[in-house]
């Protein structure tokens, strides 16, 4: 998720690569690139541009010889979350969020190379401080206790600057792969009440351990728990992980009509997740008075990747006016989201507590997503091309596990654009999407409904 900005040139090329966006896909953008979005997110297959780096880098190879070019894009993403308990409701706060990229490609000869760096997905929320929903909770011994009445909101975010390379095996295959630095990034505010903290404790949903829970011994009844971790900064959340990822495609052309395409991306390799500006408190009764525990130090999210995915698509032209494409796209989210896990370490300024920690593992569960996407391109004249499609795909997230700040649960999208050629140099691009609304009832009861309409901008300039 990003928040709302302006984005100045420096901060620009320096922080793009880590920028992070809301998620249509489990945690994936529904299309890289107005053109594979206003089809549906299809890109296999045809030439969709610098966005190819994205979805399957060997359609690069479609670049005319011996030319060059550079591609500026901005996506808007606009989500509508809506909670509902038992009558009690209350929305995100979280609806728009704007997300640059930039790209370089040349072809020299059999040769094609450059370099991107775009948002790749993420997910948050935001609740603020004065949610009807977060305000309250059980404690331990199950009695209504007010929680800590600060911002309840998330921010996940995976950015890519990527370096791809293509070649021209015959006139009619290509083979590519990109190397990428991926940059992750977290910011996380989130009460636990003592109820659910309890259950965790007792291997209910996940669990919770290490030297700090002799804290707890202190207190007749914990109302909760709180971990707090975030900054303002549009670009890049508190915590903090780099790493790489590698992708590998190819296409080939059958016929002037037939052409098919896949790829297959890596899982990533991330470090942990950390900042050693993180705060995690307690609060609850001793002795018949409410205490409240704060302690800072380092948090390390582990184990954050995402996932490796595979996609095969197929593009038609059956005229020189039409063109159709269609993508099927497997995400393995059950390998990297099977839970969610965060250390706390305490620092020296604690005294007494200086290098305790709290190990906390959330069950999560994700299963594994398909994406079925189809496009049509029509070339109304010589300059401008009009593009609709579709994209249908299952719901990764388990209704059981299913958290208010991480609601990634929209499926199927319908899509529309257009193409224009300006002149020989200049063509500009943009693209509509449009998720309905879904429904999902977590394990506490709570009715969480999520849709968006999004929309992508792209301008490509031949040097």
């Amino acid at each position: 998720m990003i928040r709302k900005t302006a984005c100045s040139a420096l901060a620009f090329l320096v922080l793009l690569g880590a920028s992070s966006a809301f998620a249509t896909n489990g945690m994936n953008l529904e299309g890289y690139g107005p053109k594979s979005m206003a089809m549906g997110g299809a890109g296999s297959a045809y030439d969709i541009g610098n966005s190819a780096v994205m979805n399957n880098p060997a359609t690069l190879g479609f670049m005319q010889e011996g030319t060059s070019n550079v591609s500026f894009g901005l996506r808007g993403l606009h989500p509508h979350i809506k909670l509902d308990n038992n009558g009690v409701t209350d929305r995100s706060d979280a609806t728009s969020f704007f997300m640059p990229s930039m790209s370089y490609m040349r072809r020299d000869g059999r040769l094609s190379y450059g370099v991107a760096m775009l948002a790749q997905g993420g997910m948050g929320t935001d609740y603020g401080d004065d949610s009807p929903l977060f305000g309250m909770g059980r404690s331990m011994n199950g009695d209504l206790v007010p929680m800590s009445g600060k911002d309840i909101r998330s921010e996940v975010g995976v950015g890519r600057i990527m370096f791809p390379v293509v070649y021209h095996l015959t006139g009619k295959t290509t083979v590519g792969a990109s190397f990428d630095v991926v940059i992750a990034s977290m910011d996380l505010q989130m009460d636990m009440d003592g109820q659910h903290l309890a259950g965790m404790m007792a291997g209910n949903g996940g669990s919770v351990s290490g030297s700090l829970l002799s804290a707890l011994g202190g207190f007749s009844d914990v109302n909760y728990a709180r971990f707090d971790f975030s900054n303002n900064s549009p670009w890049i959340g508190q915590a903090k992980g780099f790493g790489t990822g590698l992708k590998f495609g190819f296409t080939h052309q059958f016929s002037k009509v037939v052409t098919i395409g896949a790829s297959y991306h890596t899982q990533t390799r991330l470090s942990d997740l950390e900042t050693d500006k993180a705060t995690v408190s307690f609060a609850g009764d001793i002795a018949g008075g409410l205490i409240t525990q704060s302690l800072t130090g380092k948090i390390k999210v582990r184990n954050f990747e995402w996932p490796a995915t595979f996609a095969a698509g197929i593009a038609l032209n059956p005229s020189d006016k039409w063109m159709i494409a269609g993508d099927v796209k497997l995400i393995d989210w059950s390998t990297v989201m099977d839970k969610f896990e965060m250390t706390f370490i305490a620092d020296d300024s604690n005294p007494g507590f200086a290098g305790q920690n709290l190990n906390v593992k959330m069950t999560q569960e994700w299963k594994d997503q398909t994406i079925w996407s189809v496009g049509v391109q029509y070339k109304a004249t010589d300059k401008l091309a009009l593009r609709a499609g579709a994209s249908f795909s299952t719901n990764p997230v388990p209704d059981e596990y299913l958290n208010p700040l991480f609601p990634a649960i929209t499926t199927n999208h319908y899509t529309c654009g257009f193409g224009y050629r300006v002149n020989d140099a200049t063509s500009v691009s943009a693209a509509f999407s449009w998720a309905p609304e879904v429904k999902a009832t977590n394990g506490d009861q709570t009715v969480i409904s999520h849709s968006q309409t999004n929309w992508a901008l792209g301008l490509t300039h031949m040097l």
